[in-house]
């Protein structure tokens, strides 16, 4: 099978694609790559500076937005202020930092990876015609989801468990939004991706100045460009592929881009409905189809 790249992009002219995190690493790639093909690209940023730059570099027809995944609040009229939207990218996340609490109380992970992305996924879906992409992580493998203790209040925090938390939390999620999507009858599609070991400036953040220099000598010598890494999720975003899809490269790490493998405890259906129910009680955002 020859390797499927951006270059295999089809045109978006007329389609509206919001990219979250997308001034830089994966969104930024993501981002630039759909604004080439023609979609009108939202880059929902943080730091809309850092996103006015992003933009500067793009071609095509780039707007840029606020949007603080740590801030319910935020979340919400950013929501307000989209009218339409075709596919939505669940691409922003922080990884490994040390422990924090979001604006809403959430542990900074699990809320900023997962119920930011919760939260605008069910406030954006009636107005979504297509399909909805988050972006996972091979390290889900490390993750168990704590019903009892999403937020790390009774734990003993680990800055990697609780990112393996946060990228369980994204398939469970994907899994379960499908599922609600099919028994509404919506033509809509959940799907998910991972870039294998991609070298982005997510390293670089983990708050730990020895693990940064042994993340700097891995992307270094190990990683993948972005351009590979976002290659997964323009595949997912692109390509005619059932709704649940966990896209990733070949051999976890690099290969020709495909249907991937995912945990046990990412497959498992009570866990994906219990996580749903816990997350829409936090964020006070239901199902809304």
């Amino acid at each position: 099978m020859s390797q499927w790249t951006s270059s295999d992009l089809p045109s978006f002219a007329g389609r509206t694609v919001i990219v979250t995190g997308a001034n830089s690493g994966l969104g930024l790639v993501t981002a630039s790559e759909l604004a080439r093909v023609g979609a009108k690209t939202i880059l929902a940023v943080r730091n809309t500076a850092k996103g006015d730059e992003a933009a500067a570099s793009m071609t095509g027809d780039v707007e840029v937005r606020k949007l603080d995944l740590q801030d319910l609040a935020s979340v919400r009229a950013f929501a307000d202020g989209v009218d339409h939207v075709d596919v939505l990218v669940n691409n922003a996340g922080i990884m490994a930092v040390p422990y924090a609490l979001t604006v809403d109380g959430f542990e900074s992970q699990i809320g900023t990876n997962h119920l930011g992305h919760f939260a605008l996924t069910n406030l954006l879906l009636p107005k979504i015609t297509d399909r909805v992409v988050t972006v996972s992580s091979q390290m889900h493998m490390l993750g168990y989801v704590s019903l009892k203790d999403l937020n790390w209040k009774s734990r003993p925090y680990s800055a990697w468990l609780a990112y393996g938390q946060s990228k369980l939390a994204n398939l469970l999620f994907t899994s379960e939004l499908q599922r609600r999507l099919d028994a509404a009858g919506s033509p809509l599609k959940a799907l998910a991706a991972h870039p294998g070991y991609s070298a982005t400036n997510l390293q670089g953040h983990t708050g730990n100045r020895f693990g940064s220099r042994i993340w700097d000598a891995g992307n270094r010598l190990l990683a993948t460009p972005a351009e590979f890494g976002a290659r997964q999720t323009l595949y997912a975003v692109a390509q005619d592929l059932p709704g649940d899809t966990f896209v990733g490269p070949k051999f976890s790490m690099w290969g020709t881009t495909g249907n991937h493998w995912r945990s046990p405890l990412a497959r498992d259906a009570g866990k994906a409905t219990g996580l749903w129910e816990l997350s829409d009680q936090l964020t006070d955002t239901k199902f809304p189809l």
